[in-house]
């Protein structure tokens, strides 16, 4: 039986951000912790479910492993032939060979043929997370990636090693970068390269879209059913009012040009604005309103 996609049980897409993730997990955690829940099996349910998916990815160094993982997974097509679990298929030497660059490249092969150019070690993909400003200026990131070493007597082992890189200014979200020889090494031959995937933080109720920043926009029930403005702080910094149309729903959307990162388009997101706790006056209210129907 297939693991839950931890990405699809916080609710965040493959590209979000560690912040995201990070974010993301509190609210769910929050919203179905025992303590607010009591009695609650299916929150409980819920809450360690949650709990899980973060202990999976909500860690730069976990979440670079799941996706190393998940990737070698495909390449042997799930779990038949994943090194991981279950049957080995093609065994040792094909997961040496994924390490080391690709199964004709395997370096315990080498003997039996002769190579028609010098074997390459395997290319790393990681991704780095950029704050929106410093997306915007460009500057330099540090970050960690787990790669292969060769050490003396052609013995290998996975170490983590720092690395810069520089992020041009105007960066886009999902854009990459190859750092040559900077992948794995391999015993016989060059290191592969490393591929840097940009990750822009698109900050606390944002989160991208298909290339599209959308921003959430909180709104009290009252204007979500009759109509009204709400007050919306945008990327850039600025402040306005929003008209929101009488019987809105959650999940409806409004697009503003050239609102968003680098001018871009911004959609914003209706959600339904939640309340920690209710004074007695809206307790009031709204049992007046349950008896007429609402």
């Amino acid at each position: 039986m297939a693991s839950p996609d931890p990405y699809a049980t916080l609710g965040v897409s493959r590209n979000a951000s560690d912040a995201e993730i990070k974010r993301a997990f509190r609210k769910l955690a929050r919203k179905h912790h025992p303590d607010r829940n009591p009695d609650d099996d299916a929150a409980e349910s819920k809450f360690k479910e949650v709990q899980e998916a973060y202990e999976m990815i909500g860690d730069a160094s976990k979440r670079q492993e799941y996706e190393q993982k998940k990737r070698m997974e495909n390449m042997y097509g799930g779990g038949g032939r994943s090194p991981f679990g279950g049957g080995m298929g093609g065994g040792f030497e094909d997961m040496i060979g994924q390490m080391f660059g690709g199964q004709q490249q395997n370096p315990f092969q080498q003997r039996q043929r002769r190579p028609q150019s010098r074997p390459k070690g395997g290319d790393i993909h990681v991704s780095v997370d950029v704050e929106m400003n410093q997306a915007i200026k460009g500057g330099e990131v540090t970050f960690q990636a787990q790669r292969i070493k060769v050490g003396s007597g052609n013995v290998a082992s996975k170490t983590t090693q720092n690395f810069k890189i520089r992020v041009e200014a105007g960066v886009k979200h999902g854009s990459s970068k190859r750092l040559k020889g900077q992948g794995n090494e391999h015993p016989q031959g060059t290191p592969g390269d490393l591929h840097v995937t940009f990750r822009i933080d698109a900050g606390e109720g944002r989160h991208w879209e298909n290339g599209i920043l959308i921003q959430q926009v909180s709104i009290p029930f009252s204007t979500m059913m009759l109509g009204g403005k709400v007050k919306v702080n945008l990327p850039s910094g600025k402040s306005g009012f929003l008209s929101v149309a009488g019987n809105s729903q959650p999940g409806d959307r409004r697009r503003m040009s050239k609102a968003g990162y680098l001018q871009g388009d911004l959609d914003l997101e209706f959600i339904l604005d939640e309340q920690e706790e209710l004074t007695s006056e809206q307790i009031e209210v709204l049992e007046r309103l349950r008896d007429v129907g609402l």
